[in-house]
C-alpha cells in the first residue's frame, strides 16, 4: 500500500469521513470512523497533512493533530466548494465532501486558516456569547416597546430613557389593563436589567483578556 501525505477529513458531531491520498494524490483509504475511533486513528497513525474545513470544531482537531505531530492544514469552505462538484453525480454527501477537502489541500497556491490557541478561541467565544446576549436585548426592549405601544403608551428613544420613564408606564398601565400584563411587561424589564448585568460581566472579561495580551 502507498503512504498516506494527505488525509482529508469531513468533520462532524458524531460521524467523521477521511479520504486519504500519497505523494501523487492517488486515493489509499476512504473510511468513517465515530467521535471516539478518530481520535484513535489519529494517536496511530503516523505524522502526516491533515486537511479539514475551518468550521467550527476545526480548531479542536486542529490542535490534536499538531500535538500528534501531523501538518494540519484548515481550509474555508467556500475554497472547498468548487472542489465538490467534480465528484458529485447526484446526492452531495461527506465522503465526497472528505475527498474534496483532500483535493483542496493539495493545491499550492491555496490559503490556509492558522489553528487558533485555546486562549485565542475562547476570546472569539466571548465575543459571540457578548453579540448574543445584545440581541436578546434589543429583541425584548423592541417587544416591550411594541407592546406599551398597543395601549397607547410611547416609550422614548434609546435605553437610557426608557429606564428612566418605565416605572411611570407601568404605574399608567395599571389604569387601563389587567394586572396579569402589567406583571408580565415588569418581568420583561426585569429580564432586560438581568440582560445587562450579563453583558457588563462578558465585557468585563473580554477587557481584560484584551489587557492581557491574548491576541486573535
Amino acid at each position: 500500500m502507498s503512504k498516506i501525505t494527505i488525509t482529508g477529513i469531513d468533520l462532524a458531531k458524531n460521524i467523521f469521513h477521511l479520504h486519504a491520498v500519497d505523494s501523487t494524490g492517488r486515493q489509499v483509504k476512504a473510511i468513517k470512523l465515530s467521535r471516539l475511533r478518530l481520535s484513535e486513528y489519529l494517536h496511530r497513525s503516523e505524522p502526516v497533512t491533515v486537511a479539514m474545513e475551518a468550521c467550527a470544531s476545526a480548531h479542536h482537531w486542529g490542535r490534536l493533530c499538531q500535538l500528534l505531530g501531523h501538518e494540519v492544514r484548515l481550509i474555508s469552505p467556500q475554497f472547498v466548494k468548487p472542489f465538490v462538484k467534480p465528484f458529485v453525480k447526484s446526492n452531495k454527501n461527506d465522503r465526497n465532501d472528505a475527498r474534496a477537502i483532500c483535493e483542496a489541500a493539495q493545491r499550492p497556491d491555496m490559503h490556509f486558516v492558522p489553528v487558533k490557541t485555546v486562549e485565542q478561541q475562547a476570546v472569539l467565544s466571548l465575543h459571540r456569547v457578548r453579540e448574543m446576549l445584545i440581541g436578546q436585548r434589543t429583541a425584548t426592549i423592541n417587544q416591550l416597546r411594541g407592546l406599551l405601544t398597543e395601549f397607547g403608551l410611547t416609550a422614548p428613544a434609546g435605553r437610557r430613557a426608557l429606564h428612566n420613564t418605565i416605572p411611570a408606564m407601568l404605574e399608567d398601565l395599571m389604569k387601563i389593563s389587567p394586572t396579569f400584563l402589567v406583571s408580565c411587561i415588569r418581568q420583561q424589564w426585569e429580564h432586560i436589567g438581568e440582560l445587562d448585568q450579563r453583558i457588563d460581566n462578558v465585557t468585563s472579561q473580554k477587557d481584560l483578556c484584551t489587557t492581557a495580551r491574548i491576541l486573535l
